[in-house]
């Protein structure tokens, strides 16, 4: 009979690409084009994966951004960051949204909670193609938090859709000089994962890796 040690060990070992995604779903959700090209799949980290990985979320403190490089955590989410850059991520991503993604550089940040001042409507930096937010909150019951895709720069009530961040759910959005995004106040735990596909080489990830203040210091939100 298998020890609890061993059983434990074994789990840990089967987090992969098939346990950890519902690659059905992601595939079968349509991509929106309008106003710019985004696809949302609720529960794309499949429900025993997401506890899994909530176990073993980074034990971050205040609301700032991290490379994985900067944390501990669990080996699911080991598993999870290297599901994330694997190819066949990366394979299904080109599919939706057709383009090619092998030359450009990936960068990861993680956060676990939000502040005040989050959430102003931005498209991101110019050098990202597509950017990839995973949702870790096993609810959300709040109004603020709730990322919008919004159609112009100056009004978040005039927006395409909205992304409830909790259930494991994926975002992905083609980057453009109109891919406006934000959300209205929220201060509280609100466990994400950034993922963006760069061109640009370490300058690019350079300046993705930025804390947010120092990149609207610098004019490169």
């Amino acid at each position: 009979m298998a020890t609890a040690a061993a059983t434990a060990r074994h789990a840990e070992e089967a987090w992969n690409d098939v346990t950890l995604f519902d690659f059905a779903t992601f595939d079968a959700t349509p991509l929106a084009r309008d106003p710019f090209d985004y696809l949302i799949v609720p529960g794309f980290l499949r429900p025993e994966a997401l506890e899994a990985l909530n176990r073993a979320f980074p034990p971050i403190e205040g609301p700032s951004n991290y490379a994985p490089e900067r944390l501990t955590y669990g080996p699911a989410f080991a598993a999870l960051l290297e599901a994330l850059r694997g190819r066949r991520f990366a394979g299904h991503l080109e599919d939706k949204f057709q383009l090619d993604l092998s030359g450009c550089a990936t960068t990861i940040g993680i956060r676990r909670f939000c502040e005040a001042t989050d959430g102003n409507i931005h498209t991101d930096h110019k050098s990202k193609l597509i950017t990839v937010l995973l949702y870790f909150n096993e609810d959300w019951p709040h109004e603020g938090g709730r990322l919008r895709m919004a159609r112009s720069a100056t009004d978040l009530d005039d927006y395409a859709a909205e992304v409830v961040p909790a259930g494991g759910t994926l975002l992905a959005f083609r980057r453009t000089d109109h891919s406006w995004h934000g959300h209205k106040p929220f201060v509280g735990e609100r466990r994400i994962l950034q993922l963006s596909y760069t061109k640009g080489g370490d300058t690019a990830r350079f300046i993705s890796g930025l804390t947010k203040p120092v990149r609207r210091l610098l004019g490169k939100s």
